[in-house]
């Protein structure tokens, strides 16, 4: 079924459109959650809080992809459980791919720092739009859906050695590009 009729069916405020977001989008989320959080109740408990969150999305909103709105709204899920159940516990997968980023990304946040990390995403947002497709699809499976070097390799048909190289690479062309914006000294 098409985004757009998935999306009418929200509006109509037909239960059918969580079914067929769910056959359409539901391995995404469930691998956009799992990819964060390592219990399998909890990837369950955030895949069904995420149909919950476009249910009360939509309407208003029209997303377009509809596959990014859910899978946003999976992210985010995830990483506040994370938060509220681990806090003094440590997700591997997820701390790993976001150490790499560290150097880059402020962790304390105010009102300085949040304008500050808006101008910072607005920069990758730039970042990214200058990369070819696959090193956008890879910077983007790693970063944000905090995909292993492991599987991206398998979805992209390469070795993990190259692919840590290509992560690497990127992640200096990130750091050269923030440094000529200022955001970076």
């Amino acid at each position: 079924m098409e985004d757009s009729t998935i999306i009418d069916l929200f509006f109509e405020r037909s239960e059918q459109a969580i079914d067929e977001l769910d056959s359409k989008y539901g391995k995404t989320v469930t691998a956009t959650a799992a990819n964060i959080l390592s219990d399998r109740q909890d990837v369950e408990e955030c895949r069904n809080d995420t149909y919950l969150a476009a249910w009360n999305s939509i309407p208003p909103h029209r997303p377009q992809p509809l596959v990014s709105f859910v899978c946003r709204i999976a992210r985010n899920l995830a990483i506040s459980r994370l938060r509220a159940e681990s806090a003094a516990k440590r997700n591997r997968s997820l701390d790993l791919a976001l150490d790499e980023l560290e150097d880059f990304i402020p962790s304390g946040m105010n009102v300085e720092a949040d304008y500050e990390a808006r101008e910072l995403a607005e920069a990758i947002n730039r970042f990214l739009s200058g990369l070819k497709y696959d090193d956008r699809f890879l910077f983007v499976r790693r970063y944000w859906y905090a995909d292993s070097v492991k599987d991206i390799a398998e979805q992209m048909n390469e070795r993990d050695s190259r692919v840590s190289t290509r992560l690497f690479r990127l992640r200096e062309k990130l750091r050269k590009s923030l440094v000529k914006e200022g955001l970076l000294v």
